[in-house]
């Protein structure tokens, strides 16, 4: 959590644009997280260098709860005029998956503006674990059939859902052990309480490091520079367990194309800084961009995926 401090304290400084040198009515980028997040760290880095490009105040807000449908919910009630956004997460669809009943509908209440970042996902074991590589966990499983539990930070998460992905096609039973936090989940599996569990890189990548976890795969599509010498989990037999994450940019839906396109070329301008994407790569993940049709098609696809995961596994909320 150090790279998250201190990009958090770097972005919450350099947010502190004189007033006068801005003007205009203001874009509200919503976060449906608490600050101090990821998510809430790259709104404020964005959100910043939007502001220097276009001249006007750009205000993060924080409306976190009901795993995100209240922050959610809220852009999808706004006016449709471009100036209140949704920095929307993996989160989003995986909150979608898992919920029958949601306020609004993923798809069809919101415009996409433009992929943000994306970044991978690793599968991490307790040090004490006698597995060193993901087939050596996958036969220790296999030996002892839901003896080896898994944390996550809560039924539903990205990380309740990429384990079970992994359980599908590795054909193994683990058992899950949900948290209320990432953080609380983590240090229980670096104290050895907990076997396994589904970490971001930007937070398993300093206790890698220090060797108070180890990182048997990564889940992305190459090997993460970082931790050169571990091996994707394609490379190890598994090339549909293939997880990241990804930050996007909604709009409420009926927002005029017009300004879905000035907003997206503004996204990609700000994506192009070489500062905003060296403190997007402090947090593990890559710049993206593309167009708003780029954004459609990821969501569409996420959604998918995770439906199937969600129906294959038999996983309702609490």
């Amino acid at each position: 959590m150090r790279y998250l401090y201190l990009t958090f304290a770097a972005a919450c400084c350099a947010a502190s644009l004189p007033a006068q040198a801005q003007s205009g009515p203001p874009t509200t980028i919503v976060v449906a997280t608490s600050a101090g997040t990821g998510v809430d760290v790259i709104a404020r880095v964005l959100g910043r260098q939007l502001a220097a490009q276009m001249g006007t105040p750009v205000i993060v807000e924080n409306r976190p709860g009901a795993s995100g449908n209240i922050g959610a919910d809220h852009v999808a009630r706004a006016a449709p005029d471009g100036r209140t956004l949704l920095l929307a997460a993996t989160t989003f669809a995986t909150n979608a998956a898992v919920n029958r009943t949601l306020p609004y509908d993923p798809v069809k209440s919101f415009e996409p503006i433009g992929l943000l970042s994306t970044g991978a996902m690793t599968l991490a074991v307790a040090p004490t674990l006698k597995a060193a590589s993901v087939p050596e966990l996958i036969k220790l499983a296999k030996a002892t059939p839901g003896a080896i539990n898994y944390a996550s930070p809560g039924n539903g998460t990205p990380q309740h859902l990429a384990m079970e992905l992994f359980k599908l096609e590795a054909g193994v039973d683990l058992f899950h052990v949900p948290y209320k936090s990432t953080g609380g989940a983590v240090t229980d599996l670096a104290g050895g309480h907990i076997s396994a569990m589904v970490v971001p890189i930007d937070t398993v990548l300093p206790l890698a490091t220090g060797g108070k976890v180890k990182v048997l795969g990564v889940m992305s599509a190459g090997r993460f520079p970082g931790l050169p010498d571990v091996p994707t989990l394609r490379e190890q037999g598994l090339p549909k367990v293939e997880v990241g994450v990804w930050y996007g940019l909604l709009a409420p839906a009926g927002t005029p194309r017009s300004a879905v396109d000035r907003l997206n070329r503004e996204v990609n301008e700000a994506l192009a800084r070489p500062e905003v994407v060296a403190t997007l790569r402090q947090q593990g993940i890559d710049p993206a961009g593309g167009s708003p049709e780029r954004l459609a098609a990821h969501l569409r696809a996420e959604l998918a995926r995770w439906q199937a995961v969600v129906k294959a596994a038999r996983i309702s909320v609490d």
